[in-house]
């Protein structure tokens, strides 16, 4: 008996059927690393934003102090007593100075935190999108087998290169 001769794409299918496979799998990996990521880093700026929140308190404590100091200094006629809380006021003063500077090294921490969470995120959604047009594309490719019909796989080949592009966007983001 001899053996039918199958037709190319039915011989090409299952080679791209797992490669289009293989992709969906690296793709789902790396979007969930850049989701991971994501998160990550969501949490890393609100981290920050509580820092920063916390010094701005710490700001206001040492603004109301200095300030109280200031009245009892009026009020003061001793001179020894008067030094004093000219001391304690130079020290809320740099205190003051330190917490305001502070505040400004956060905020550049928060917002280089949340720049990088919209980068993962971008990364992910994109990702995303490569694994659905991969699935779709591997069932186009298992309903061409079973209906042994090329169209269908033509189609697959389409849909699934779409999703090797949005794979490798995912990854660099072309645009």
């Amino acid at each position: 008996m001899a053996e039918e001769k199958k037709e190319l794409w039915l011989r090409l299918m299952p080679a791209t059927t797992v490669v289009f496979a293989v992709c969906a799998t690296l793709c789902t990996f790396k979007g969930g690393g850049f989701s991971n990521k994501s998160v990550l880093s969501q949490a890393k700026a609100s981290d920050a934003w509580a820092y920063y929140q916390a010094k701005g308190i710490k700001l206001v404590i040492c603004e109301q102090q200095k300030e109280n100091l200031e009245l009892s200094l009026h009020d003061q006629k001793e001179a020894s007593y008067t030094a004093e809380l000219e001391k304690r006021i130079k020290a809320y003063e740099n205190k003051i100075k330190k917490y305001s500077l502070e505040k400004d090294t956060i905020t550049a921490e928060a917002k280089g935190w949340e720049a990088k969470q919209v980068d993962a995120k971008q990364h992910a959604e994109t990702c995303g999108f490569g694994v659905i047009f991969l699935q779709i594309s591997i069932l186009f490719s298992s309903i061409a087998a079973l209906v042994k019909k090329s169209p269908l796989w033509y189609l697959s080949l389409a849909v699934g290169i779409v999703g090797i592009v949005e794979f490798f966007n995912g990854l660099f983001l072309f645009w």
